[in-house]
């Protein structure tokens, strides 16, 4: 057999050959450059996955202090007029001594003459009558009892926790208000929230009002003051309900109380202590810096119009919102209702991947009535 007719006849293995080599390596080369075993220099986006990520809750630890009582202190009264204690009756005095009979003129005459005794006896001293005695022992003692009772210190309460706070940025809010009276009537509104803070001062302005026919403002609030370790530290807080004055309620930081213009009461001015419009805020800022705080109970001492109360917050767990701003992972704190204190129970829920901003705050009121917050819109100051 000749070579040509050998490879005329083997023409189709060898064809088939080279057609499997061929197709190893096209195979071979493509697995290459997708395992990087390939460098071809081209450049690919990176893919943007989208999560809905749930920050893991804060393991609960039981509170093993009562809620700290904080008690007030009326205008101090008029000082009373001192009054002297009475002396008591002298006592009756003593029967005098007889007189001695006095000398003659010539006894007269020889005490004169040198011979006889010249030097004259030194004049006897005043005699004090035991009436005498007990005026003057007794009238330190009167004037002593007259002095009124030094104010005693009022003790500070035990218990209160100090907070790692850490403020969220700038922003307003714009919200929807729904409202159900007790008699379930139903109202609607809106109510718009600004919080400004440039790290040593702060304002927060709150605008709550229903629309009928056209809009009815029924509650506005407005606290200044500065920021210090604590956090939110007010000085003023201004609150105007409608059909009602003005009330102002003042935290003086120098004398430590907390005083009001619709009321002569006093309380004492405690580390961590906010107004209402500052609350939803402070507990914010608490969260950002560590939310493992909220394990415990969070208690904060709140100014309010005419008084002063500790709020006692509690984490309820995760739960997700339907805002306009789409659905909202967020974390329920609440303030039950504290018998002799106040009967109103308040929610509010903050948003962990929105700088814990408040976005839900709802009162219920004892007699049954609520009034729900929502956030529809976020506006964030520009950097």
């Amino acid at each position: 057999m000749t070579i040509v007719s050998f490879f005329s006849s083997r023409r189709r293995v060898l064809a088939l050959c080279v057609a499997t080599v061929a197709l190893h390596m096209v195979a071979i080369d493509w697995l290459a450059s997708h395992v990087g075993l390939v460098d071809d220099n081209r450049k690919f986006s990176p893919a943007v996955v989208k999560a809905d990520l749930h920050l893991a809750l804060p393991q609960r630890v039981a509170s093993v202090t009562p809620e700290p009582e904080i008690k007030p202190q009326e205008a101090a009264p008029k000082p009373k007029r001192p009054h002297k204690a009475r002396p008591k009756p002298a006592p009756a005095p003593e029967p005098l001594p007889a007189p001695e009979p006095q000398p003659s003129e010539g006894a007269l005459t020889a005490a004169a003459t040198p011979e006889g005794n010249t030097s004259e006896s030194a004049p006897p001293a005043p005699r004090t009558s035991p009436a005498d005695q007990t005026g003057a022992a007794s009238e330190p003692a009167a004037v002593q009892s007259a002095q009124p009772d030094a104010p005693q210190q009022e003790d500070e309460p035990s218990g209160i926790r100090r907070y790692k706070v850490n403020l969220p940025p700038p922003a307003r809010f714009e919200m929807d208000v729904k409202r159900t009276d007790a008699d379930g009537k139903k109202w609607s509104g809106s109510a718009s929230m600004n919080w400004q803070s440039d790290g040593s001062t702060y304002k927060v302005d709150l605008e709550v009002g229903i629309t009928v026919l056209f809009r009815i403002n029924l509650l506005t609030v407005n606290s200044e003051g500065t920021v210090d370790d604590g956090g939110i530290s007010p000085l003023t807080m201004r609150e105007k309900r409608r059909n009602r004055s003005e009330t102002a309620t003042h935290f003086n930081q120098k004398e430590r109380r907390i005083t009001f213009s619709a009321s002569d009461r006093s309380y004492p001015l405690l580390a961590g202590t906010q107004d209402k419009a500052t609350v939803p805020f402070q507990l914010a800022a608490i969260g950002r810096a560590d939310v493992n705080q909220f394990g415990g109970d969070i208690d904060i001492l709140v100014g309010e119009d005419k008084s002063a109360t500790i709020y006692r917050f509690q984490l309820v767990g995760e739960e997700e919102l339907e805002t306009d701003m789409g659905k909202l992972i967020t974390w329920r704190l609440t303030r039950p209702p504290k018998p002799g204190s106040y009967s109103a129970r308040l929610d509010i829920w903050l948003a962990p991947s929105l700088n814990f901003y408040p976005v839900q705050i709802r009162n219920t009121e004892g007699n049954g009535a609520v009034t729900t917050e929502t956030v529809t819109k976020i506006l964030k100051e520009e950097q």
